[in-house]
């Protein structure tokens, strides 16, 4: 077994200790750090935050070579037990990295624990302490703070995030299940229990979409949710998810009955993405995920099916499972074709190379992100939704059915690892939608995800399904074609073909006036002028004032979606069978 010893050494310093020991180590062993952790696609270097390691066999120190950023290696003498020790500096409040405060510690096993190589499928146990007075433990491993956590190997540890703290915790069963909900830092009049049964509800209906009357793969289900004063983020886990929100966002005591905010909204939007994680992602997964390499980058095409799908599930849960109704789903749906829309990269790169390029551009926006690439969660979101109505509008099927083949036929059903491909997606496509042409559903999905042709949306929408899709009136900063920052009239980006591109408006400007009027926020671009017609606009750029001729700009305005007003029997048929709890 491969025991770590977590002691909260310096909360005022931030500082973890953390313990490994080994017994009958390897001559030379080698340890490693991750660069990565699984549903983040970015190398994090978490290496950077250790210090002072140390190796010991009993009391004899022992030489410890470091081979590249994150492998070190030992020089053992004899077969006696090896111990290594080290500093993690903890100060980042996001779900992927560590935390520690004299208010509450957070860790991901990433970020503190060094991997024995060679020792990875042996078991491995964690202890923690002492823990500050009233201090909580939570996590998704089998164990207890007093007696400690076991894991069946590193990948398995590294899996499951622990939480410290004086949280509040909160109990329900989803279809049998025991699932946990820890909530920390949370403000007084927190209605925790409409956190638990909304919860219940979204883990219900996704465990009876995937499995009926079946159990799910999971004897417990752990939710790790951080408030903070403005925050929003999510990581997925085998068995349960790290969560960070705004205070503001969470249910108050108080509220009226059924009165859900938009940020209220918002973080069940979350919670429920990260919970059909369980099945899309941690157990169906891209082919080349399988197994990890924490070492460096681990390329697939595929996040627009594991993350755009699930981010099309993710809404439309909190529809089937009844906690939003039709009108705030349509407001939710439109703001995700809002987002691509005003993106000119979904012009530029296919979604399919969105997700190869995540390591590079998803996790490194610039001020030209939008102009060159696009999200694979938005539109991957929206060639769910394509696929989907697709198979409904012909009547052989829908998207839950190819989700639950797949499920079934990778494996994933049986316990293994799911392994999935492009291929598989259209074998499941063609199995359930049946066309004639066996390879019509293959060719449509590789147009869909390797082109970037504009996804016919609009037209299956109004067609299957009998909505609406309107334009309004465009805003002031959509007319100008940039992003200026809160507050201020700093340009921050520039849309690619707009009125702001072609008069030569970029990055860091400072907009002043307009046609001799001094500017003071955005919207006296109309007062002092307006955008129809061509305008003199003066800015600001390294300390100098230009003149830039702005021309004329009539863009459309953000797309709204509505039931149309006599929809036929067959349509409100689809409409209530997609709704549905058991989606048709």
């Amino acid at each position: 077994m491969v025991r770590y010893h977590v002691e909260l050494a310096d909360l005022h310093a931030h500082h973890y200790r953390v313990t490994l020991t080994l017994a009958q180590p390897a001559p030379r062993q080698r340890l490693s750090l991750p660069v990565w952790i699984p549903g983040s696609y970015l190398v994090r270097e978490f290496s950077r935050h250790l210090s002072g390691l140390e190796a010991r066999q009993g009391r004899e120190a022992r030489p410890m070579r470091q081979i590249d950023k994150c492998s070190w290696e030992v020089d053992c003498s004899g077969r006696a037990a090896l111990t290594v020790s080290w500093q993690v500096y903890a100060f980042d409040a996001s779900v992927r990295t560590a935390w520690l405060d004299s208010q509450r510690g957070f860790f991901n096993g990433t970020s503190l624990f060094l991997r024995a190589e060679g020792r990875e499928d042996v078991e491995h146990a964690v202890t923690l302490g002492p823990l500050p007075e009233g201090w909580q433990v939570s996590t998704g491993l089998t164990g207890t703070p007093k007696k400690g956590y076991v894991a069946p190997g590193y990948d398995a540890l590294v899996d499951h995030p622990f939480e410290l703290g004086p949280f509040w915790l909160g109990r329900f069963e989803a279809c049998g299940v025991p699932h946990e909900f820890v909530v920390a830092g949370a403000a007084p009049g927190f209605d925790g229990s409409r956190l638990l049964a909304d919860t219940q509800r979204i883990c219900e209906a996704q465990i009876r979409f995937w499995h009926g009357d079946q159990p799910p793969p999971f004897e417990r289900y752990v939710f790790q949710l951080a408030v903070v004063d403005d925050g929003y983020g999510g990581l997925e886990h085998r068995n349960s998810t790290a969560l960070i929100a705004g205070r503001r966002d969470l249910p108050r005591r108080g509220q009226a009955a059924g009165e859900l905010t938009e940020g209220y909204a918002t973080l069940l939007g979350l919670i429920s993405h990260e919970y059909f994680h369980t099945w899309n992602v941690k157990r169906l997964k891209p082919a080349e995920f399988i197994p990890y390499d924490l070492g460096r980058e681990n390329h697939t095409e595929l996040l627009w099916f594991f993350e755009g799908f699930t981010s099309y599930y993710d809404d439309l849960f909190l529809l089937r499972a009844g906690l939003i109704d039709q009108g705030r789903y349509l407001k939710l749906l439109a703001k995700t074709i809002n987002q691509v829309l005003a993106t000119p990269g979904r012009q530029v790169q296919s979604v399919a190379q969105a997700s190869f390029d995540a390591w590079l551009k998803y996790y490194r926006p610039d001020e030209n992100t939008a102009n060159a690439t696009v999200s694979y969660y938005t539109k991957g979101a929206l060639v769910a939704l394509t696929l989907d109505l697709r198979l409904r509008g012909e009547g052989r099927g829908s998207l839950d059915e190819v989700m639950r083949r797949l499920w079934q036929r990778s494996g994933a059903a049986a316990g293994h690892e799911g392994p999935v491909t492009h291929d598989d997606i259209a074998e499941a496509l063609q199995a359930v939608g049946r066309r004639r042409d066996p390879q019509a559903w293959a060719r449509e999905l590789e147009t869909l995800v390797r082109s970037t042709d504009e996804l016919p949306v609009a037209s299956l929408l109004s067609d299957v399904l009998g909505y609406v899709w309107r334009h309004e009136p465009p805003t002031v900063a959509q007319r100008l074609g940039a992003r200026v920052a809160d507050g201020s009239l700093k340009v921050q980006a520039v849309q690619r073909g707009s009125a702001a591109e072609r008069a030569g408006l970029a990055a860091g400007d400072e907009l002043l006036a307009l046609n001799g009027w001094r500017l003071a926020r955005l919207d006296d671009l109309l007062l002092y002028g307006g955008l129809d017609q061509p305008q003199t606009l003066l800015v600001a750029r390294d300390r100098r004032v230009l003149t830039l001729s702005l021309p004329a700009s009539r863009p459309a305005g953000a797309v709204t979606l509505a039931p149309q007003d006599k929809a036929t029997p067959v349509t409100l048929r689809r409409r209530s069978a997609w709704a549905a709890p058991s989606g048709g």
